[in-house]
């Protein structure tokens, strides 16, 4: 009977006057009902489940599906995946529950409210936990979980596409675009030059790639290392002389690892710095985080959403709720193995990593795909100056110069438009934008669709 009620629900539909008829048995086992907590009146469905991207080594990969809403036409809007980094943090716990995700997380960790700026009002959203491992995403391959790496990463969520466009054929050839932040620095333009890639020749691609968008994002090791030292110095967050040692003992992108020396200017610098929330260095910290820090290419433990710097302790509670894996299709965690926002041992371990992503920007760039990269510049990991002197490297011709974009008649932050790539910066906002700004990025978001310059 299963194989039929596709064919029953859409002869149904066909006498309510709807031809959308393109469900199928998959989409049916993976759509959500009702979340735990969820607010009534909800006017968007929900699917979320596996797929296997590596059958020999048991790797599936974990996905939350939201679409538009039934008023805003969700057939005739662009698709959206959306990446978290880390390495091996959670686009369910970060992305989904804290940033540009209809639901978010209350204090109790049991209920959900409405995000008013959620992203899926412009575009349907798709989620990936990725690679296996990290949040609901496994293997069966204990090994997997010591030598993920960006190469591994990228085919596996290449993968992941390839199958799900066949498991949601609605979304075949429909606009398709890339977005992530953080190390998604590395997995966004990696995964895109893969599909652009993989495209060529085909004249109607079943994934219909128009470009990527990335925020605070790792780029080069070179100028990230410049761009951070110098963004520490000049907010006042170490002395002169570790401004020195930092400059001096840092290899700045030379190799993969920092030297024994950078550590200890590292650590040094981290000293100085005293307790706050280096991701957004003006609100107040969740707790110590002293003992969270990671180095510039790092997890991202914790981030302050305005006005309440713990979401992150959230998520841990409301995900790990067995009724919340039941109603995500997901397997269930056990006690000893709880979900968690960042998997430590797959960032930790992680094999390859490569010290630019300037090479890929440029065959990108050349392929005229649309290519946006925004900045919070409250943000001292992956701050502003870095991002800057990362896009200086790429040495473009300048379309528009540096002007003030406006929310409201008040600034929202800088943009520069250059042939091929738009910089844009979010005042106030930290390293995870969409959380300490949802409104400015929500503006963004809307801006980078419809291809026009930030308002000015």
């Amino acid at each position: 009977m299963e194989k039929f009620l596709p064919f029953v629900i859409c002869l149904s539909l066909l006498f309510l006057g709807s031809c959308y008829c393109s469900i199928n048995v998959e989409q049916l086992r993976d759509k959500i009902t009702y979340l735990p907590g969820q607010p009534a009146n909800v006017e968007f469905n929900q699917y979320s489940g596996y797929v296997t991207v590596n059958e020999q080594a048991g790797r599936a990969l974990f996905y939350w599906l939201i679409e538009s809403p039934m008023s805003r036409n969700p057939e005739k809007r662009p698709l959206i995946l959306w990446l978290n980094g880390g390495p091996g943090c959670s686009s369910v716990a970060y992305g989904a529950a804290e940033e540009i995700g209809p639901f978010h997380i209350n204090s109790d960790g049991k209920t959900l409210y409405l995000n008013p700026y959620s992203w899926n009002n412009l575009a349907n959203l798709l989620f990936l936990e990725s690679p296996a491992g990290v949040g609901f995403s496994y293997t069966n391959t204990s090994s997997d979980l010591y030598n993920a790496g960006d190469q591994r990463t990228a085919e596996d969520t290449y993968q992941f596409l390839v199958k799900w466009f066949e498991r949601f054929p609605q979304y075949k050839h429909r606009e398709f675009y890339i977005a992530g932040e953080s190390y998604a620095g590395h997995y966004v333009p990696q995964l895109s030059q893969l599909v652009y890639q993989r495209n060529k020749g085909i004249k109607n691609p079943i994934i219909n790639f128009k470009g990527f968008m990335v925020g605070n994002a790792v780029t080069d090791d070179y100028h990230d290392y410049i761009g951070t030292f110098e963004y520490w110095w000049t907010h006042g967050l170490i002395s002169d002389s570790t401004y020195k040692l930092l400059q001096i003992t840092c290899d700045k992108g030379s190799s993969e690892h920092p030297s024994t020396d950078c550590t200890k200017a590292l650590l040094l610098a981290e000293q100085e710095q005293g307790n706050i929330d280096p991701y957004s260095i003006y609100t107040r910290p969740c707790a110590s985080t002293s003992s969270l820090r990671r180095n510039l290419r790092g997890h991202y433990p914790w981030m302050s959403r305005a006005y309440d710097p713990c979401t992150e302790r959230y998520s841990e509670v409301y995900f790990n709720l067995p009724e919340v894996q039941k109603a995500f299709h997901a397997n269930v965690t056990k006690v000893a193995y709880p979900w968690k926002t960042c998997s430590d041992i797959v960032g930790n371990y992680w094999a390859d990593s490569p010290l630019s992503m300037l090479p890929i920007y440029q065959e990108l760039i050349s392929a005229g795909l649309r290519i946006w990269v925004f900045s919070g510049d409250t943000d001292s990991v992956v701050p502003v100056t870095a991002t800057r002197y990362s896009i200086d490297a790429l040495k473009l011709p300048t379309i528009t110069n540096w002007y003030p974009w406006y929310d409201n008649k008040k600034v929202g932050g800088w943009s520069q438009v250059y042939k091929g790539l738009t910089l844009v910066t979010v005042t106030g906002a930290g390293h995870e934008v969409p959380l300490h700004r949802p409104r400015q990025a929500f503006i963004l978001l809307r801006s980078f669709l419809e291809n026009k310059p930030m308002p000015s």
